[in-house]
């Protein structure tokens, strides 16, 4: 997984060191301009839909939050009762996700930075990973995914940048814009190269399309594997 190791340590790079603050902002509802809003609103939209294929009691249940960021869907488990493990690789994130974990969810939410895909995180009833694998390759995606199945015994809803020619064409034209108005690159991927991908990883679980976002800058699409 080279190229796994080497986009990771890319997206560490810049979520660590380069746009940590830019992402604290975005995640807060501090003023931001009038793209990252649509890509706020479509995050806010998006995480709404990961979490309609979750049960509403998750007392007792067990949920990685891949990816975590600074934690509003680690927060938003826990509020359901679930036992959180928020993991990420920018620990200038987790610092901000721990700082807005309120004081009485803080038992239930673990915050950790490394590898969401470390199999040393144990097993799972859940696992979440929202824009978390949007920017790696299909034959990555699709270990991951295959790793992840082996360890949650119910299901793993997750995001990809849909296969798209308004995204293709919302990309390259997002060039144009002032640099700091740009993420790193995002990978378009059908569900079809998704699914080719988990089974070339000796995956046998099952996808099933969630739902699609589109709100302006914003292009997303939930998925669910259970496996």
């Amino acid at each position: 997984m080279d190229s796994y190791v080497s986009t990771r340590t890319r997206m560490q790079t810049y979520f660590d060191s380069t746009a940590a603050k830019t992402w604290e902002r975005l995640t807060s509802d501090a003023p931001v301009s009038r793209i990252r809003q649509t890509v706020r609103e479509g995050r806010d939209t998006m995480r709404a839909a990961i979490l309609a294929q979750l049960p509403d009691d998750l007392r007792g249940a067990r949920v990685l939050d891949a990816g975590c960021g600074a934690g509003p869907m680690s927060v938003a488990l826990a509020e359901r009762g679930a036992d959180v493990l928020g993991v990420d690789i920018s620990p200038a994130l987790l610092e901000v996700a721990t700082r807005r974990t309120p004081d009485a969810l803080r038992p239930r939410i673990t915050f950790c930075a490394g590898d969401m895909l470390d199999a040393d995180h144990g097993a799972f009833d859940y696992i979440v990973a929202m824009d978390s694998l949007i920017h790696y390759e299909a034959a990555d995606i699709g270990r991951a995914l295959a790793g992840l199945a082996l360890r949650t015994s119910q299901s793993v809803v997750f995001t990809i940048a849909p296969r798209t020619v308004l995204l293709s064409m919302m990309w390259g034209a997002g060039k144009a814009f002032p640099r700091s108005d740009r993420s790193p690159q995002i990978i378009p991927h059908s569900d079809a190269t998704i699914a080719a991908a988990l089974r070339a990883a000796g995956s046998a679980a099952s996808l099933s399309r969630v739902a699609r976002v589109n709100r302006g800058f914003y292009i997303s699409q939930a998925m669910e594997m259970r496996p």
